[in-house]
This record gives structure tokens, sequence and C-alpha cells, in this order.
């Protein structure tokens, strides 16, 4: 039998400059300039949420704040699969790999206001302000399609390319 996707929603969230709020997992400390260990806020969805008031739930888990308003929704779903030598592994052994539903989100508090320290077992150990056209070169080989959807479609959103 084969494994099926998770439900799982995810914030592109957009300082008032147009950066993007890129967080590194605490699994994996070492990081600093791999691609992978940085990545945006997301999470499970619980039977029978919906997913935008999902989106928000792990926002606040994951980063410590909710004070974001709604910029725009990704018309569809983006799914991905895991490697082969992470089925059974990753994502609890129950999934096959997720199916996502993403927002773009303005952030309307200050830096102070992220806190990654609020969860009992934090999923992030440092925080930074990122360029959107950054994001797909941050993302682990199995999502970067996501991440260069995500930096096409939130665009007008985001802080000019640089040059």
């Amino acid at each position: 039998m084969s494994l099926p996707l998770r439900p799982n929603v995810g914030v592109v969230l957009f300082s008032r400059a147009g950066l993007v709020l890129v967080a590194r997992r605490a699994d994996f400390p070492n990081a600093e300039g791999t691609a992978g260990g940085w990545q945006l806020p997301q999470g499970g969805m619980d039977a029978g949420e919906d997913p935008y008031p999902a989106a928000l739930r792990e926002l606040k888990e994951e980063v410590g704040t909710d004070h974001a308003s709604l910029l725009a929704e990704y018309p569809g779903w983006l799914d991905y699969d895991l490697p082969a030598e992470l089925i059974g592994r990753a994502l609890g052994g129950k999934w096959r790999g997720q199916t996502q539903k993403w927002f773009a989100l303005r952030f309307g508090g200050e830096d102070g206001d992220i806190r990654l320290d609020l969860d009992p077992h934090p999923e992030f150990d440092a925080w930074r302000w990122a360029r959107l056209e950054e994001l797909p070169g941050m993302a682990v080989e199995f999502k970067r399609a996501i991440y260069e959807a995500l930096a096409r479609e939130f665009a007008p959103f985001a802080a000019p390319p640089r040059k």
C-alpha cells in the first residue's frame, strides 16, 4: 500500500520592506549557507481544520507570533514526495510527502515579536529576513520546485530583486 500525502499549510511572511522570514531547522544546526537548513514556517493540518486558520496556528506555534494579515493565497495545492531514503522515517513514517496550501502574509509586528523559544520543542533555532528570490536556493532539493512556485506567485509582495 502506498502512503498518503500529509495535508499541510505554509506561510510566506513578508516584512514591511518586502523581505521574507526564513528559519533554521533546529535539527539541522550546521546549516549556515547550506541548502535545506533554512525554510519557511509550515506544518500539518489537524483533522477538519481549515487551511487559513491552520496557517495562523502554525505561524504562532513555530515563530511565536500571529501579527500578520493575509496578502494572498496560492491558487492551488503544491505537493512533494520525500526521497526514497526518508519514506517511512520522516513525517512520523506515516506519509510519503505533503500536499501544501500556502499563504502570503504581511508581518504587522516588530522583530521582537518573533519568538522561537515559546514552544517546548522548538522546530527552529534561528531566523532572519531574506529576499524572496533567495528561497529556492535555500530549500532541500525535494522542496525546491515548491519554493520556486512561491517565489513566482508572491513576487508582487517582495522587495525588488537585486540587480
